[in-house]
């Protein structure tokens, strides 16, 4: 029997376009994978396993950890979907899943200061390179020292391309929370990349 829906893999975009989510693949594939069908939940993984790793790194600002909490969210998400109630969308719990595991593990561990994003724009000659770096670098640093609470919706709004409903389902917080929160991450990166505009 084949998914209903069709499939939206990381194959089949354009590259640096945002993923198509197809909600109705994943409930028929999670409901799979609840039976036991690993090959569903292999799938299921595979989907979504870009977007794991995107956010962890981006929340936790260090490619190894992210890679860790990554790999962690991953085996573990066989059992985990036992807890999934299906009473909202399988991304949104994901992106709960994901967020939670890693404002956990920065509270268990001491915070860094960089984040290597391989995505940063290329720029034509050496100089141009080594300033687009370390204005990359001082943004990404700047994202990584703000406070979890509006760190969350900057990487999920700003970053994830969610919207405002989504990130308040994420983070079981309102649309204006999610937006007040977005705004004060905002006006902070703002001011600490000053120097750089």
């Amino acid at each position: 029997m084949d998914a209903p829906g069709r499939h939206t893999g990381p194959g089949d975009r354009l590259p640096g376009a945002t993923p198509v989510i197809d909600d109705e693949a994943d409930s028929w594939l999670v409901g799979r994978a609840r039976a036991g069908d690993r090959t569903a939940y292999e799938e299921l993984v595979r989907r979504h396993r870009d977007r794991i790793y995107r956010i962890a790194l981006r929340m936790l600002g260090n490619a190894a950890d992210a890679d860790d909490v990554a790999q962690d969210v991953v085996i573990q998400l066989w059992t985990a979907l036992s807890g999934f109630a299906g009473t909202s969308a399988f991304t949104t719990w994901l992106y709960r899943v994901v967020v939670n595991r890693c404002l956990n593990h920065r509270r268990s561990q001491r915070p860094y200061n960089e984040l290597d994003d391989v995505d940063h724009p290329r720029v034509a000659g050496p100089e141009q390179r080594v300033l687009a770096g370390q204005e990359l670098q001082a943004g990404l640093a700047a994202i990584s020292a703000l406070p979890d609470e509006q760190r969350v919706p900057l990487v999920l709004v700003q970053l994830e391309g969610l919207s405002y409903r989504e990130a308040a389902a994420v983070t079981k917080t309102t649309e204006a929370t999610v937006r007040g929160r977005l705004a004060r991450a905002r006006t902070t990166l703002m001011a600490e990349m000053k120097d750089w505009t």
